[in-house]
């Protein structure tokens, strides 16, 4: 089972399989804004929305921390246009 996961200290979202890194949504933070620089999951694990989950798993944190998501990278740019 994937698991999804923030890291603060990485500041990305990373998605494990067991201990194996297969996905993570890098985001460079400041106080009020958020911006997700590149999303990436290795090629083996398409398919399964991965990608999307990571996105969604950085705008909650930055909800919940009071700051807004600038999308740079154009991946996470679709997927949030669509939870609009």
């Amino acid at each position: 089972m994937i698991q999804i996961q923030f890291e603060r200290e990485k500041q990305r979202a990373a998605a494990y399989d067991g201990a194996a890194l297969v996905g993570c949504c890098e985001v460079q933070v400041s106080d009020t804004t958020w911006t997700i620089t590149h999303t990436e999951v290795d090629p083996s694990y398409g398919g399964q929305g991965i990608a999307r989950k990571l996105v969604l798993c950085v705008a909650e944190q930055a909800e919940k921390e009071g700051a807004k998501v600038i999308p740079v990278c154009s991946y996470a740019e679709t997927v949030l246009s669509q939870t609009e």
